[in-house]
């Protein structure tokens, strides 16, 4: 099967650049997949990748570039097909419509997935009807503003399907577009392999973007606490972002600079999350949990705030580590402390963590996406209308994953047959 992948930018540090790569490196040991990044901005991936995948780059933003466009006049006109709701609007413009346009027009491909919004809508409007076209929700419909919500109930009816990370964004999906075939299929982490805690360190370690979402200065003041109780432990913070500031000042207005530090961003986090006992996530809000899952198969217990819409379905409270209210920096601190305190059941959560996280291996979740491409696929082989009605059934049926890609070919053949 050949499969490309359309990124905003697969240079750059990010959590749907992470998990683009691991899902495209388990595809790529047995298909033909490529990943091509809107954007390149630096001469060398922040992650690595696998060396059967191939990489290409539509508009070249580097200076030195030998076919930068930094001086095509076509950057200044705004872009008529990337929605303007994107919060990625700005970057994009009428060289990227022309650029992306012609790209998926001349596509070598069976399946074509979009990576974010802006992107799927391209998929809709630009890609050819021959090619199956998948579009990925890597955030979460709700927290999408009207605008954009209305663009995507506009275009997603034309894509073959859309898959969201979590079941609970799935069905707010199903319910706000009823038209739109969607199915959830959760990001995937790769082993650690070698690169497991054993629960020793006194390290709490959390990771992500330093934005307001996150609420790092909730885990801050909470970890007040914890280093007031426990002042042999520290809490590692690494990622980037516009808070960075603010957050170093709550350190130093908070007196705990000599336990939190800000670490900066890292790639690969995975080191850096062995060398640490327990994972911290103190979001309002995440549309899977990607951190969580990457901890949790490097052998952490997890403490996460039960927020919308991924945390619940990840963390199993009181087996693999506790789910705390949000905003409630006393809670978090108390499941810390928890976890600190109790050495033996710090290392049997973080051990049943290890285990349980084996249902995001690549492997895995690379057959349920497998499942619904050769669905997809298998009833695009039917002829003329009749195929447009059966791939309805098809492909809703390849949703729920409870057929197989042969099951699913001959139940829309049947259909097919009937009409």
């Amino acid at each position: 099967m050949r499969i490309t992948f359309l990124l905003n930018n697969a240079y750059a540090i990010g959590g749907t650049v992470r998990t683009t790569h691991n899902l495209a490196g388990q595809l790529a040991a047995e298909h033909d997949v490529e990943i091509v990044s809107v954007f390149r901005d630096r001469d060398d991936p922040s992650f690595r990748h696998h060396p059967r995948i191939r990489l290409r780059h539509l508009a070249d933003l580097r200076p030195h570039g030998p076919d930068s466009v930094l001086d095509d006049p076509r950057r200044l006109r705004p872009a008529a097909v990337f929605p303007a709701a994107d919060r990625r609007y700005a970057a994009y413009s009428a060289l990227t419509d022309e650029l992306i346009g012609r790209c998926l027009a001349g596509l070598d491909a069976d399946v074509v997935v979009g990576t974010r919004p802006g992107l799927n809508v391209h998929l809709a409007r630009q890609a050819p009807r021959r090619l199956v076209r998948v579009a990925q929700e890597h955030l979460t419909l709700d927290t999408h503003s009207t605008r954009l919500v209305l663009a995507l109930r506009r275009h997603y009816p034309g894509l073959d399907a859309v898959t969201t990370t979590t079941g609970a964004d799935a069905a707010v999906y199903r319910r706000r577009m009823p038209g739109v075939r969607v199915t959830a299929v959760p990001n995937c982490a790769p082993a650690a392999g070698a690169v497991l805690s054993d629960c020793t360190a006194p390290v709490v370690v959390a990771a992500g973007r330093l934005t307001e979402a996150k609420r790092y200065d909730d885990l801050i003041r909470a970890f007040a606490v914890v280093s007031a109780a426990r002042p042999d432990w520290t809490l590692r913070l690494y990622g980037g972002g516009e808070l960075e500031a603010a957050l170093a000042a709550l350190i130093a207005e908070l007196g705990v600079g000599g336990h939190v530090t800000l670490m900066g961003p890292v790639a690969p986090l995975e080191p850096e999350l062995a060398r640490a006992s327990v994972l911290a996530v103190t979001s309002t809000t995440e549309s899977f949990g990607m951190t969580i899952v990457e901890g949790m198969r490097a052998g952490l217990p997890v403490v996460a705030t039960d927020c919308p819409l991924g945390p619940r379905e990840i963390v199993r409270h009181g087996v693999t580590g506790f789910l705390v209210p949000p905003r409630d920096p006393a809670a978090v601190a108390a499941a810390l402390l928890t976890l600190i305190e109790d050495d033996g059941r710090r290392r049997a959560m973080g051990r049943a963590a290890l285990a349980l996280a084996g249902r995001y291996d690549p492997a895995a979740v690379a057959d349920r996406h497998l499942r619904i491409f050769r669905a997809l696929l298998a009833v695009r082989a039917l002829p003329g209308h009749r195929a447009r009605s059966a791939a309805r059934a098809g492909a809703a049926r390849a949703a729920g994953g409870v057929l197989s890609a042969a099951d699913t070919a001959g139940a829309a053949l049947r259909r097919a047959r009937r009409g």
